[in-house]
């Protein structure tokens, strides 16, 4: 095999969930890399992955913002970066698929399950009718970002879901120390957000009709965020998958897992409503 780097994408979580064209690339490499701070598997399925492929070392941030040393090895050698769910998901990979070419290194990709379209087919809204993605990130230094609440606002009065994925990482600075936002950090967030959020809707421009629109959709979601109803899905993609429709009150009752995301719902149709009452807390 020529020398080059190939992103991998491993899927959610489980050896049983790659591809066998994934498994393979990897298990043929030269080097195997588990890119550990977009996404995370646990350690145990790590452990069954590696008996299987080979050996694999494990970066971080600045190894991949910062390939020099990754880049180098693959104009030498095949390199396999291990990415959790599907590559090109995240800005951070195709920026150093882009980089790749710039210093001559072949690049090639591998797709994997994708918690995007796995999310969207599982809860059972429809596809078509979601809006902007957006994270829900930790507080960094007492700093709260409003605009994942804004993104979810916009999407709501558009009619337009949204997926929200969950910060796994307090420092932001992605060198290690990851904490997967749980439920409870999820509702924190959001209800620190729309308190931030109403304090501040009275700077708003209103000089568009979509800036018009956005300060009604802040203005509509503030009032009651705590109330507002919202899909949580756990672990999803592998055996503890669990999928709860419940409300941002009842979010810190929901036990701990691996990785958490949320769908925040727009007025839902017939069949959504139908799809929804599934997973309606007992």
């Amino acid at each position: 095999m020529a020398a080059g780097l190939i992103l991998i994408g491993i899927g959610p979580g489980g050896i049983g969930g790659m591809t066998r064209a994934a498994i393979n690339a990897a298990k043929n490499a030269d080097f195997r890399r588990y890119e550990a701070y977009t996404a995370l598997w646990n350690a145990e399925d790590l452990t069954v992955l590696e008996n299987e492929i080979g050996q694999i070392h494990r970066v971080m941030r600045p190894e991949v913002e910062e390939p020099v040393e990754l880049l180098a090895l693959a104009k030498q050698s095949v390199v396999a970066l291990l990415i959790v769910g599907d590559p090109l998901q995240a800005t951070t990979h195709v920026d150093l698929q882009l980089q790749a070419g710039e210093a001559g290194v072949d690049c090639s990709v591998i797709h994997g399950v994708s918690i995007t379209g796995l999310v969207t087919g599982a809860v059972g809204l429809s596809n078509y009718r979601f809006g902007r993605q957006t994270t829900l990130t930790y507080p960094y230094g007492g700093w709260i970002a409003t605009s994942p609440l804004e993104v979810i606002a916009l999407n709501r009065i558009q009619g337009l879901h949204t997926l929200a994925l969950l910060d796994l990482d307090p420092t932001g600075e992605g060198v290690g120390g990851q904490r997967p936002m749980q439920p409870v950090d999820a509702a924190t967030a959001i209800i620190g957000m729309a308190e931030k959020l109403s304090s501040i809707l009275n700077d708003f421009e209103i000089d568009s009709p979509l800036a018009v629109l956005k300060r009604q959709a802040c203005e509509d979601i503030c009032d009651g965020v705590s109330e507002m109803m919202v899909v949580l899905c756990s672990d999803m993609g592998t055996s503890e998958e669990r999928i709860s429709y419940l409300s941002i009150n009842d979010l810190p009752k929901e036990p701990i897992g691996r990785l958490h995301c949320l769908v925040i719902p727009a007025e839902p149709s017939d069949v959504e409503v139908l799809a929804l009452k599934r997973w309606t807390k007992k």
